[in-house]
């Protein structure tokens, strides 16, 4: 079938109260995922006010003190794992150490932090080995999961950083999720023909105006953003989470944390970020990790997320993929 890289330019008209209510023209592109069909609106340049700074200094002493991933605490107040899953009832990696998660969002739902004496960890500081030990801690834990209980083969990485993004504990960390079944993402992900896959990678790699770089790990921005500033990322020759090779965790990780550089650069504090996995083997399945800035607008402090986005499944964002591309192939070249 092949890949269809759809845009369609509109132009909303009115009366502009700032320029004595003369005629006004405003452009408006809508663009289609080539992948899953899914629609975003890109907006001209600076309809959206810069992401609101946060005190993170502030906010993290204000925090610190309860938080239960700091320091001895993390052993005495998180759970351990069934010994049949992990002998030592937690994976550890460097700094990096993953549990399960008190709160069920999946069959087999774990946290992991970057470092339990990390409570302060600004975007930018997310350097290739802490994301690599922590990503690695949830490699092992999909294995471990995908051994004691193959049924839950639909595995994925995840992360919520700071408020803006969703995440309810300040201390940075991600989660992992392994169920019998899949989210809506991944089942629409899987759906797609391998061939389509490699092809829309190939296609924006001729192009090269949102290619940002290329390896064992695929890096583009977004055609279609789901979100603010959406980097992607594939991985072909691996279906699941657990089957990441090492050194293709490490590739990965360089990425992602040059990635966060370019968000910090743009005035962004805060990330989501999902590695979308299927059952282990897969046929040409290629695992694929999508990133987006998250902020708040505003002295209100005005989310990011609106009728647009939450209702309709449709993002409205004023940050061209082309752009966000030039500055990314700047900050991947300059580790």
């Amino acid at each position: 079938m092949g890949v269809e890289l759809r845009r369609e330019q509109l132009v909303a008209e009115l009366l502009d109260p700032r320029n004595g209510f003369e005629r006004t023209r405003l452009p408006l592109e809508v663009r289609w995922d080539p992948l899953t069909g899914q629609s975003c609106r890109l907006l001209p340049a600076g309809s959206i006010p810069a992401p609101a700074r946060h005190d993170l200094a502030r906010l993290a002493e204000q925090s610190r003190d309860a938080c239960p991933f700091c320091g001895d605490r993390l052993d005495r107040e998180t759970p351990r794992f069934p010994a049949e899953v992990c002998e030592e009832g937690r994976f550890r990696s460097g700094e990096a150490v993953l549990f399960p998660n008190l709160v069920p969002y999946a069959k087999w739902s774990s946290v992991s932090v970057y470092s339990a004496d990390r409570h302060l960890l600004p975007i930018d500081e997310l350097s290739p080995s802490l994301v690599a030990d922590n990503l690695e801690t949830q490699v092992r834990f999909a294995a471990a999961v995908l051994s004691h209980d193959p049924s839950s083969s639909w595995v994925s990485i995840n992360a919520n950083h700071l408020p803006p993004s969703g995440s309810s504990v300040f201390h940075p960390h991600l989660q992992g999720s392994a169920n019998p079944m899949a989210t809506t993402m991944q089942r629409l992900l899987a759906g797609v023909d391998p061939a389509d896959v490699r092809a829309y990678v190939e296609t924006e790699r001729e192009r090269g105006e949102r290619f940002i770089a290329g390896g064992a790990v695929e890096w583009l921005a977004a055609f279609a953003p789901l979100g603010p500033a959406e980097l992607r990322a594939f991985v072909f020759g691996a279906a699941s989470p657990a089957e990441l090779r090492a050194d293709v965790v490490r590739e990965l990780a360089e990425g992602i944390s040059a990635g966060l550089r370019v968000y910090a650069g743009l005035g962004f504090e805060s990330f989501n970020l999902a590695l979308y996995g299927a059952p282990p083997a897969t046929p040409g399945y290629a695992l694929s990790l999508r990133l987006v800035a998250r902020a708040y607008y505003g002295p209100a402090r005005r989310s990011d997320a609106m009728w647009s986005e939450r209702l309709h499944w449709e993002s409205a964002t004023d940050l061209a993929p082309e752009h966000l591309a030039d500055l990314a192939r700047a900050g991947f070249a300059n580790p």
